[in-house]
């Protein structure tokens, strides 16, 4: 894979204020191409089908049940993608684990149509909150 590639997605993913910009360059110079599929292996991710699930419940504003969730990550670069369904659904995630920046991308409706709602995450530490004894 071209490497520019990866770092002008990674550039996009950080700056980019059109989601479907982002999605779209991802579409068009990963997901659609052979040796892109081809790399990486299935492995599990708990922090991001936590946020798949959070996000897709503040986005159609109801609990709701993510399935077919099946995220491959690819070391080298550090890149996690995957596809799932919400309410049958289709929808799609990627996240670089180095910047802890992400996006969703989901169909609006079922039967799927060209509308589609994005949401981009990042990773945010959580600090303790300090204490007198901090102060020291």
């Amino acid at each position: 894979m071209n490497i520019d590639r990866w770092q002008e997605l990674k550039q996009k993913l950080t700056i980019e204020p059109d989601l479907s910009d982002i999605w779209l360059f991802y579409m068009d110079h990963f997901a659609d191409h052979p040796k892109f599929t081809e790399l990486g292996e299935p492995i599990y991710n708990e922090y991001l089908n936590s946020v798949i699930q959070k996000t897709c419940q503040q986005i159609f504003g109801t609990a709701i049940r993510i399935t077919d969730f099946l995220p491959i990550y690819i070391a080298q670069y550090g890149f996690f993608h995957a596809p799932f369904q919400v309410q049958r659904r289709i929808g799609g995630v990627i996240y670089f684990e180095d910047i802890k920046i992400g996006l969703i991308a989901v169909s609006a409706d079922y039967p799927p149509t060209d509308e589609v709602k994005y949401s981009r995450f990042s990773e945010i530490m959580q600090l303790p909150t300090p204490n007198r004894n901090d102060l020291n």
